[in-house]
């Protein structure tokens, strides 16, 4: 295989990184570009050998980093910051081949978005702490404890800006880390690699592992050198690797799957509504926050729906490095495959497509809108990821509620109202880890992130981050504890 190759410009390394050297293996697997279906390269393909090398060097590596003063950890993930904004252009080109998504959005938001991710962590561990507090005059002091090697799993929709959210927080905590992405986009994950070890990040601290889900993870979740898993992604996955980690009881943190709602009231301003509804469709409706389910209340539903499919037809599909383009081609063969057969099925089953319902060239879907659907349908009930909405009405508040909260999961939620009152209400009575209310997508780094039911475990972002990757310890020292002296 060749070391390394070519990706629009930039050179990239199809090697593992591991303990701070490039590691090859004996097996690769081919990346391909979903713009045109083109191979990008040979990657290299680990499995139970690499994994095992990338936790003995985080073991390794651990000691050290995690003796290293708050301060220095924190001029280093500044240094890799600065490391990614002088990259902002070859990473942005590098994942838009590798997964699809827009380049003028990877330019514009999440290329800084991961810089940003680095100098958030760097800042908050530099002000975190609590307050000793007296309990009948003993002292309790709260010391945040790195907790050793962790494993990040991460996904293919978004995965450079989905890595660093957990490989700044578990740096920044004094923790090392094997990061494994996902075998349909790999590219950046070997790029940060490259920005970490020129940013004085000492080896053996981040190490990146490339491979076929069970062929590499199931030796990385069931090791028992490993005292956190973060995964992002399905939920079959999370189960297996849920089971794995059982062995050692390592601690986890699960962001899945969402079927989130967007309830539209008939006193919201629809225009408004309509542009959230319309937002859903970004990175070609990969995204597991999306609201797929439109709720619309009766008596403006045929309004919506009308004001929707106007601009919904006029987003442009196409080349995702073009800068006039709105919604880029879904990332892999097997992906477009299953989003056909959820919505080949949907019309079986008696739904109407009113935008859309159909593949074009390539691996392109044409962005869909879907009514006269069952509430107990796969199509409403099941995680598309791909740009597939569908549309309900309700009567009322409390309809629309149960309808919203009807799925096994609860990870976002958006409302459009023009009713304060309405709008705290509802946002009471959802099952949803974040809701959003007249906007979508927000996203302040210390606010709290994650899924109720099915849609996962845990929450990160802020203080929660440092609260998973830390091992929190309470000192109780006596009062006058210091007064006795040994003859």
């Amino acid at each position: 295989m060749l070391e390394k190759i070519t990706v629009a410009g930039v050179s990239v390394d199809t090697r593992h990184w591991i303990g701070g050297k490039r590691v090859a293996s004996g097996a690769t697997f081919t990346d391909s570009s979903p713009i045109d279906g083109s191979a990008i390269g040979e990657i290299a393909r680990g499995g139970p050998a690499e994994a095992e090398a990338a936790v003995a060097a985080a073991r390794a590596a651990f000691p050290a980093w995690a003796a290293t003063p708050r301060a220095e950890r924190a001029r280093i993930l500044h240094a890799i910051a600065d490391g990614v904004e002088k990259r902002i252009e070859e990473l942005a080109v590098v994942e838009t081949t590798d997964n699809g998504a827009l380049l003028r959005s990877h330019r514009r938001g999440v290329m800084p978005r991961v810089a940003h991710n680095f100098r958030f962590f760097a800042d908050w561990l530099l002000t975190l702490g609590h307050e000793d507090f007296e309990t009948r005059g003993h002292t309790n002091h709260v010391s945040w404890d790195p907790a050793g090697p962790c494993v990040l799993i991460t996904p293919w929709n978004a995965p450079l800006m989905l890595a660093t959210w957990k490989v700044a927080p578990a740096l920044a905590a004094g923790d090392t880390v094997v990061l494994k992405p996902a075998e349909w986009s790999p590219l950046t994950a070997s790029l940060l690699a490259d920005i970490a070890a020129e940013a004085g990040l000492p080896a053996g601290v981040l190490n990146v592992v490339q491979g076929y889900g069970s062929e590499i993870g199931d030796t990385l979740t069931s090791h028992p050198d490993v005292r956190r898993i973060s995964f992002t992604g399905s939920v079959p996955t999370a189960k297996r690797i849920a089971a794995s980690a059982a062995a050692n009881l390592t601690p986890l943190s699960l962001e899945l799957g969402g079927k989130s709602p967007l309830l539209v009231f008939a006193d919201a301003d629809l225009d408004l509504a309509v542009d959230l509804a319309v937002e859903q469709y970004d990175n070609a409706g990969q995204v597991c926050l999306a609201a797929t389910r439109i709720l619309v209340e009766e008596s403006v539903a045929e309004e919506f729906t009308r004001r929707f499919a106007d601009k919904a037809r006029a987003l442009t599909q196409g080349d995702p490095r073009d800068e006039a383009t709105d919604i880029g081609p879904n990332i892999h063969p097997r992906q477009l495959e299953k989003i056909d057969g959820f919505v080949r099925r949907a019309v079986e089953a008696g739904a109407r497509a009113v935008v859309g319902g159909e593949r074009g060239d390539g691996q392109f879907y044409a962005p869909t809108l879907l009514t006269d659907v069952a509430q107990d349908s796969e199509i409403v009930q099941e995680e598309v990821f791909g740009p597939v909405l569908t549309l309900q009405t309700f009567a009322d508040e409390d309809e629309a509620v149960r309808l919203a909260n009807d799925t096994r999961f609860g990870l976002a939620a958006t409302l459009a109202t023009g009713d304060p009152e309405r709008a705290e209400r509802v946002t009471a009575r959802l099952v949803a880890g974040t809701v959003w209310v007249n906007c979508f997508f927000v996203r302040d780094l210390q606010a709290p992130f994650g899924g109720s039911r099915q849609s996962g475990v845990g929450r990160e972002g802020g203080t929660w981050s440092f609260d998973f990757y830390c091992d929190l310890k309470n000192t109780v020292t006596a009062p006058n504890g210091w007064s006795h002296s040994h003859g």
